[in-house]
């Protein structure tokens, strides 16, 4: 398997508690993050969410599609969620919310690996091809994010 370890950061001119309202109610995601087909919530979770589950199927830029399921283990409004990924992908996704004066800095974890064989065949050479793809969705939700919220994106950054 081919493991990632990517990071993005957003800044967005908004207060954290709405930021962090869009981005717990991810079933909503599909109407403002290109790429993201559906969401279908597979398990409530408790009244924190913790458990809860969702199912996601995107679309990368590239064409080839992605199904895997999130189920919630830490989260600390509004400022914390953390998941479990499994599917074609697994390994784990953490957001983090800061405020910074009137802007909210969302820095978003995703330490993965692939479990599709066509993926874990080609990962030694199209490694950068699936960072740069992941990049792209990751800019197309910050810039549906801030554009949900009427904010203005100050920036973004990713690594690897």
């Amino acid at each position: 398997m081919a493991t990632f370890s990517m990071v993005s950061i957003w800044q967005i001119a908004a207060p954290i508690e709405e930021v962090y309202r869009v981005i717990r109610h991810s079933s909503h995601w599909p109407a403002w993050w290109r790429g993201l087909e559906r969401v279908e919530q597979l398990n409530p979770g408790d009244d924190n969410g913790i458990g809860r589950v969702y199912r996601y199927h995107w679309k990368s830029r590239l064409g080839y599609r992605l199904c895997f399921d999130i189920r919630v283990v830490r989260h600390r409004s509004p400022r914390l969620i953390e998941g479990i990924a499994s599917g074609d992908l697994q390994g784990t996704g953490r957001w983090q919310l800061s405020e910074l004066g009137e802007t909210t800095q969302v820095r978003y974890e995703w330490r993965v690996r692939t479990t599709r064989l066509w993926m874990n065949l080609t990962a030694p050479i199209a490694r950068p091809i699936f960072v740069w793809s992941h990049n792209a969705v990751m800019a197309d939700g910050a810039m549906g994010l801030a554009q949900r919220l009427n904010a203005r994106l100050i920036g973004m950054a990713h690594d690897e």
